[in-house]
């Protein structure tokens, strides 16, 4: 059973449609015991840092995800959130990867939006996945290359696509909206 965590992230929905096509059962909650008793944790986002990071607080939630030892898997602004200090809105996420969130410099169009390659993939969640593959992406921050990438996308400059410390898992990406190729990292997710 897969927890996805719910706090009024923006793609909760969609992540959970996804789990439904691949016939995983999931549910969304904000309950720390079903969070803690789940198999797997999907921790989603689209939204803004701060405010995001607000009602994680509200809820303790930023206290309990640094804790779970289970798979847990962020995506996009829930991968931000695992991280350091991060520029939107002068944020201190969680801290999971010690690694930092920055914006993209203005010198090209920002928010970085549609499909990207991501390449140096060095992670289970790219296994039986061939380098150079394209994933779909929507975001304005970047998570700096660190001890903790394990792919990278170059958009202005190269970036962190995905990250890894433990079991610990993130992406910049949405693999809920990159089609077969997300499909499929979602299910290297699910066997881990």
């Amino acid at each position: 059973m897969i927890a996805i965590i719910k706090y009024n992230g923006g793609n909760v929905q969609s992540v959970q449609n996804a789990l439904d096509r691949l016939n995983a059962e999931s549910f969304v909650t904000d309950d720390f015991d079903l969070i803690q008793k789940a198999d797997k944790v999907i921790f989603p986002g689209v939204g803004e840092a701060s405010s995001t990071m607000k009602l994680l607080k509200e809820k303790g939630l930023d206290l309990i995800i640094p804790k779970l030892t289970q798979p847990v898997l962020g995506i996009c602004l829930g991968m931000q959130l695992m991280c350091g200090n991060n520029e939107e809105g002068d944020t201190k996420g969680m801290n999971i990867f010690d690694t930092n969130v920055k914006k993209f410099p203005s010198e090209n169009i920002v928010p970085h939006m549609g499909w990207n390659t991501v390449s140096e993939t060095k992670s289970p969640l790219f296994s039986e996945i061939s380098e150079e593959n394209d994933f779909y992406f929507v975001h304005s921050y970047y998570c700096e290359l660190s001890k903790f990438t394990t792919s990278v996308c170059d958009y202005i400059l190269p970036f962190s696509a995905t990250l890894q410390k433990d079991n610990f898992f993130a992406t910049q990406f949405h693999p809920e909206k990159s089609g077969k190729i997300g499909n499929l990292l979602l299910k290297n997710f699910l066997k881990l």
